[in-house]
């Protein structure tokens, strides 16, 4: 679901006015503690990660130091050599009972519709299943490239309408609709009324 679409976040510029360095801001701070909580946890080098993600090591250290405005590209790449969800390094630790208010959450946008994606939560190690609040309007249509292998995507619409499923078969679904279609080929979500908005649930294998 979110190839082609990039993050932006920015550090707290807030300082006690002795020239304390910047504290990063979620999702900054959280990204941050990720990458570097899941690379001790493989047991690789900054240069190693780096080198199996593709990527510059003194961009993976400014990932790691809460600076930087990471792409969804960096971070799916870093995923990819992590073995990890992409949402494993966004969403901060869970408490017992947590909830997401409306407007909270990591909120990632299309830069090719108008298409917002909020992760509400993600799976566990053992149950890699992820939940996103869509918002879409009508306009340009949202397409997706395909995913892992295997992966699955559920999506039940809240309010509007949408044509969502593979790119050959969408389906058109109102308020209480559900569809389930494979994530592993290319596929895409179309607002077709004002104010659309649906959950996904997309598992992993």
């Amino acid at each position: 679901m979110m190839n082609g679409i990039s993050v932006v976040v920015k550090p707290n510029k807030q300082t006690d006015g002795a020239n304390m360095p910047a504290v990063p801001a979620p999702p900054l701070a959280t990204i941050a503690a990720a990458i570097r909580r899941e690379r001790e946890r493989v047991g690789v080098s900054l240069t190693e990660l780096a080198r199996r993600a593709g990527i510059a090591k003194s961009t993976l250290s400014q990932l790691e130091s809460g600076v930087g405005n990471p792409s969804v590209e960096t971070l799916w790449a870093l995923g990819v050599a992590l073995d990890v969800p992409f949402s494993r390094l966004v969403e901060p630790p869970s408490p017992t009972v947590r909830v997401v208010r409306a407007g909270e959450g990591p909120r990632i946008r299309s830069e090719h519709a108008d298409f917002a994606g909020t992760l509400l939560s993600a799976g566990s190690t053992h149950a890699r299943r992820d939940v996103y609040l869509l918002e879409l309007e009508p306009g340009a249509v949202r397409k997706a490239e395909a995913h892992t292998p295997r992966s699955i995507e559920h999506v039940v619409v809240g309010a509007g309408r949408m044509r969502v499923g593979p790119e050959a078969d969408p389906v058109e679904l109102g308020p209480g609709d559900y569809a389930t279609f494979p994530g592993d080929a290319p596929h895409r979500y179309e607002a077709l009324a004002p104010g659309t908005f649906a959950v996904l649930v997309m598992e992993h294998p």
